[in-house]
């Protein structure tokens, strides 16, 4: 093994590559120039055991993971990859002598903008896991030119800005132009019988090339870096000359543009067909290019094609990549010449389906006559195996049409995807133990009865590198002086630190960490968006996707209802508090959009009143990002993890303030029952009704939020003052749409996410956990054990148990 290079070595390395490659010394340096030269000189250490790890994996003929995500939410590479190749000390002494400091140098990186909430920061914990596993793996995604949106509140309302992540480059990548692929759109299909069988031809077609950059993830004490390949959309010929020659410019390069749109934006809205049908050509372009490569390589590599599932393993994160199934079928059939049912029987042994979703009405489906229009030959191929699973449905139920309609893969002019990943997949999993017993019995019930043997659950997990190492150094560690530092590449050594529950020494040490990483955070704050907050009161933050199910509007109309209970007595005390909400809306989600701006008047509202000063305080952090996570997670003391009972599939972000000492407040949804099982009852809050107390609910019809606002004084004044004026606004409307929609709704689905109806169990049992906070010692404790009891949620335990019961893969250490 090569040896690490030590301070004095670092600092002549980043010496020569500023010399080299920007033609400076570091007294001329820029803080840009020293990111640049520290990051090449990370990147060629990564490098070298890339280039080894690619050269074992042939030569043992390992089998290789293909992790297929239309997200990839990394984060800052730089430290990340320090603390993973064990230099992070090293490179920060040597950075100071040369007059700079480490946290300013890794401020001029920016947030990788490939993901937006936790399935991408899933995928990119996984490819950390994987990497300090010694597993072999390559993600596919697309490299999107522009991340989802750069957020800011002006006036209370979210705005969106362009996120062009990559406009100084991305010093982690390596182009690999050799490897590109054409994949084609539209055009028709031409079927001839000849001699040989069918054959079929493609014509008519639009070309666009798919262009792979490969971004190395190194993990802890790694020598396997997992591969992140980015494809990028290029049109065949760039610039008409044609047209450009007799000064039609604009249209010279229109094809051009058409065709780089593929890869530019992330999640284009899709609230009209034009929007819809890019998206659909964003999840063929990754999906197609990536199978394309996947069978090249292996052809390149191993010969017979017949022999892919003993090389590679496909995992689908939720239904995006579901188009990857018929792409690789269409090659194996058209250009490999294997029949149907060979080429099936392939494709159903290497592809798994992880899914995400538990709504119905939110499954992924398209369209039939777009995707016929625009991908003619996935369209038919999708056709067979939806004729084939209709010959398996009714062969169990012969003659049930409601079970045929509900289960095949196309009905009603539609293409429902999950239906097709369960069709043609050997595995589907959930992503905690409730999820999967959700899916079992309600969102796939009549799957399952199918295919027992295909569903099992896998609970997500984080990677302790990034969300303890790099955000919590100073937690990090205390916990290295009681168990040593292994823990980061063996999570089981995790367990050794429950020998430290209730010992003061631990919890004192921890308690001074997290008042240290307030008081850190409260500055940054400042220093951002000039919001003083107090590292003194509680920090109670909410900090997710903004979505109705996860119920940021609960959050915000018990704030309101704090406020008027302390000024309707002002001897009733709590402790200061200060409500932290961070989020972003999808830019054509009306609903969350309006609750981020009541979150922000609710704000101001608070701030109006002097005698809230030191008691309440409501802030808003724009544009939430894995960057800023890193500061507020180890900062927070209560985690809201408020989801509706039932409709949250797992949650990582729990996990992740769990890790930090955040005690939770939640309902029994998702990876909360997990968190509740490793804590204990006294260590968490839990609060509202269940997952099968709802559904009797909505079975019954038997919910009356009107009633809730009749009965409870409280809670009528606080939505009252929804609609009535009392808050201030920047547009002169009122929040009655908000209020409408707990109250009226339509078609009797007034309070479709039950707000209301857990309101009054949320409300007492945060009346316990204030209690629990003022007594100092009990809280301390709580915070401890948050910590010690979470080493269950690595995602090396998660990479463990996929590689145990689907992928089957070799560590290679």
């Amino acid at each position: 093994m090569t040896a690490l290079p030590d301070k004095e070595q670092i600092k002549e390395e980043i010496i020569k590559k500023l010399r080299r490659r920007v033609g400076v010394t570091p007294d001329e340096a820029t803080k840009e120039d020293i990111y640049q030269a520290a990051s090449r000189t990370v990147r060629d250490l990564i490098m070298d055991k890339w280039a080894d790890a690619l050269k074992e994996v042939h030569r043992r003929g390992a089998k290789r993971l293909y992790y297929l995500s239309a997200e990839f939410l990394m984060g800052r590479a730089l430290t990340n990859n320090m603390i993973n190749l064990d230099l992070y000390d090293a490179y920060r002494d040597a950075l100071a002598e040369l007059g700079f400091d480490l946290g300013e140098i890794e401020e001029q990186e920016f947030d990788a903008g490939l993901g937006n909430g936790g399935l991408g920061r899933l995928a990119a914990c996984f490819l950390d896991s994987l990497s300090t596993l010694e597993m072999p793996v390559t993600g596919c995604c697309i490299r999107y030119e522009h991340g989802l949106f750069r957020q800011r509140i002006v006036n209370g309302e979210q705005q969106e800005a362009d996120d062009n992540w990559i406009e100084k480059g991305n010093i982690w990548e390596i182009a690999r132009p050799d490897d590109k692929v054409e994949v084609r759109y539209g055009g028709h299909i031409e079927e001839v019988w000849t001699e040989h069988g069918l054959s079929v031809a493609h014509e008519g077609y639009t070309s666009v090339l798919a262009y792979p950059y490969d971004m190395p993830v190194i993990g802890y004490e790694s020598k396997m870096p997992a591969t992140l390949r980015m494809w990028e959309a290029r049109a065949k010929t760039e610039l008409d000359m044609s047209y450009f020659n007799k000064g039609d410019y604009a249209r010279a390069a229109m094809e051009s543009a058409l065709v780089e749109s593929i890869s530019q934006v992330l999640y284009p809205e899709d609230n009209h067909e034009q929007g819809r049908l890019l998206r659909l050509k964003q999840f063929y372009f990754f999906t197609s290019a990536s199978m394309q490569f996947l069978v090249r390589s292996h052809k390149k590599n191993h010969g017979d094609v017949h022999t892919l599932p003993d090389y590679f393993t496909i995992q689908i994160n939720d239904t995006h990549p579901t188009l990857a199934i018929p792409e690789l079928i269409r090659i194996l059939l058209d250009d490999e010449g294997l029949s149907w049912d060979e080429a099936f029987a392939i494709a159903f042994q290497m592809f798994n389906y992880t899914n995400h979703t538990i709504m119905r009405e939110a499954l992924e489906r398209w369209n039939e006559n777009m995707l016929q229009g625009l991908l003619p030959r996935i369209h038919k191929i999708i056709t067979v195996i939806d004729q084939r699973f209709r010959d398996n449905i009714w062969g169990k139920w012969p003659g049930d049409w409601n079970k045929m309609n509900e289960m095949s893969i196309i009905y009603g002019g539609e293409v429902r995807m999950a239906n097709l990943c369960i069709a043609a997949c050997g595995k589907v999993n959930g992503v905690s133990q409730l999820h999967a017993n959700i899916i079992r019995t309600q969102t796939f019930r009549d799957f399952y009865i199918l295919f027992p043997d295909k569903f099992l659950g896998v609970t997500n997990g984080i990677t302790t590198r990034r969300w303890l190492a790099k955000s919590n150094r100073a937690l990090t560690a205390e916990i290295e002086a009681r168990i040593g530092r292994h823990f980061l590449k063996d999570y089981t050594e995790f367990e050794k630190l429950r020998d430290w529950l209730g010992d003061p020494e631990f919890c004192a040490a921890a308690d001074a960490v997290k008042r240290a990483n307030k008081e850190r955070f409260a500055a940054y704050l400042k220093a951002k968006q000039g919001a003083e907050i107090d590292p003194g009161t509680i920090f109670d933050v909410q900090a997710k996707r903004l979505h109705e199910y996860k119920r940021q509007l609960l959050k915000i109309l018990h704030v309101l209802c704090l406020y008027y209970r302390i000024k309707a007595g002002p001897s009733l005390q709590i402790p200061p508090t200060t409500f932290l909400f961070a989020a972003k809306a999808a830019p054509g989600y009306y609903m969350a959009k309006e609750i981020i701006r009541l979150i922000n008047a609710v704000a101001e509202f608070i701030d109006n009143d002097p005698s809230m000063k030191g008691v309440l305080k409501v802030v808003f952090i724009a544009d939430y990002s894995v960057s800023v996570a890193e500061m507020l997670i180890p900062a927070t003391d209560v985690s809201e993890q408020l989801s509706t009972a039932g409709l949250e599939a797992s949650g990582t972000g729990n996990m992740k303030f769990m890790l930090n000492g955040a005690v939770t407040i939640g309902t029994m949804d998702g990876a909360n029952v997990e968190i509740y099982e490793a804590v204990g009852a006294d260590d968490i809050f839990i609060f509202g009704a269940t997952a099968p107390e709802l559904d009797t609910l909505r079975r019954f019809g038997a919910y009356d939020p009107g009633a809730l606002y009749e009965d409870n004084p409280e809670l009528r004044r606080v939505l009252d003052a929804l609609i009535s004026g009392a808050l201030p606004v920047h547009n002169g409307k009122q929040f009655h749409d908000l209020y409408n929609a707990l109250l009226h709704g339509g078609c009797g689905k007034a309070d479709k996410y039950f707000v209301l109806h857990d309101f009054a169990s949320y409300d007492k049992v945060f009346s316990n956990l204030l209690a629990a906070y003022a007594d100092r010692d009990r809280w301390t404790r709580m915070s401890a054990k948050n910590t010690i009891c979470s080493g269950i949620f690595s995602s090396d335990r998660t990479i463990h148990e996929y590689s145990d019961r689907i992928w089957h893969l070799q560590a290679m250490g």
